[in-house]
């Protein structure tokens, strides 16, 4: 499996625009389909998500003979983030990919992977959420919605903190800031944590709200940051790696299960595979948008993680989320990545 580069990611990319301007992806245009289903995302076309999703389209229509069309709404095309989750609940949309920041609002244990400072590097984030803990997880969303979520989480990255007014290099940085963060209680008391002024806006506002200065703030990671092009409106960018951030790809139960198996079959093993490859994807386009931003004007700095672990300890931050997630889960997540609280 080769890492995308950038200038191939975009090669690719700029053959989806036309096509993105209808609306959506179809990997069967074949009006004969027996099983048509949306797969609705927030993010845009050029995204590595979308990009393996129209790849993934197309390979389960030439598997199925045909007989699968799945369609790809990119961009919050089919409403925000809540709007999606309450339509793939009832089976509006069939498919929907979530943040565990924005599943935690459902599933209390579909968060647990956003602790802040939790996982030092990949090595351990892809141990947990492909070993015990994405199936501890998997089984919760399982047990208690009308929901599923496939074995291979999706990545978005590192989470980083961007700003207008000042680089974050300490804790103390963020005291009194205003961040915009996603609709999320774990995120918003992780800010909390360090003496911020943390605000939930729906992600297709947060431009907006950060050109009008209605927030000094956001925290993404790079790839979206350089997509959404939020270097136009914020000065510094601060390397925190404060929370990995992932894509559950979820189903809607009764919607998958009307399929034959042979069909569930085709469609399953190609969300894992296409997720596992853009896992690669992301981490290669990270890992060289750093020099693009730089040259768009926006500033970097690193940060010491520790300082800011030893500032979620002492504010409790650990122990409240440990009594939240209970006992398994928090073992289960200390399994990966070493004693937190």
């Amino acid at each position: 499996m080769h890492a995308m580069t950038r200038r191939r990611f975009l090669k690719t990319a700029s053959v989806a625009s036309a096509a993105a301007a209808t609306g959506l992806y179809a990997g069967s245009v074949s009006a004969a389909a027996e099983f048509t289903l949306k797969y609705a995302n927030n993010l845009p076309m050029t995204h590595p998500m979308n990009v393996r999703a129209k790849e993934m389209a197309a390979k389960i229509a030439a598997e199925s003979k045909g007989r699968v069309d799945l369609q790809v709404y990119p961009n919050g095309q089919l409403g925000t983030d809540t709007d999606m989750l309450s339509q793939v609940r009832a089976g509006a949309i069939d498919f929907f990919t979530i943040s565990p920041e924005v599943l935690g609002t459902l599933v209390s244990a579909g968060q647990i992977s956003g602790v802040g400072f939790a996982f030092r590097d990949y090595s351990q984030v892809w141990a947990a959420m492909d070993g015990d803990l994405g199936a501890y997880v998997r089984k919760q969303i399982a047990a208690t919605t009308s929901l599923f979520a496939f074995e291979r989480c999706w990545d978005n990255g590192y989470r980083q903190v961007t700003t207008s007014t000042r680089p974050i290099t300490k804790p103390e940085d963020f005291k009194g800031m205003k961040l915009r963060v996603p609709p999320s209680p774990l995120a918003t008391s992780l800010f909390r944590a360090f003496d911020a002024a943390p605000t939930s806006i729906n992600f297709a506002e947060v431009y907006s709200a950060l050109q009008t200065k209605i927030a000094e703030g956001q925290e993404n990671p790079l790839a979206v940051i350089s997509t959404v092009k939020f270097y136009e409106v914020q000065k510094y960018c601060s390397m925190t790696n404060h929370v990995w951030s992932g894509f559950w790809f979820m189903g809607n139960k009764k919607s998958f299960e009307r399929m034959p198996k042979d069909l569930q079959e085709i469609v399953a093993r190609n969300i894992n595979e296409a997720g596992m490859k853009q896992r690669v994807d992301v981490k290669a386009l990270n890992e060289s948008l750093v020099a693009e931003m730089k040259g768009k004007g926006m500033q970097f700095n690193d940060t010491d993680n520790e300082a800011f672990r030893t500032k979620l300890r002492s504010a409790g931050f650990y122990t409240e989320w440990h009594k939240k997630f209970g006992p398994e889960a928090w073992a289960l997540l200390e399994k990966y990545t070493g004693k937190l609280a």
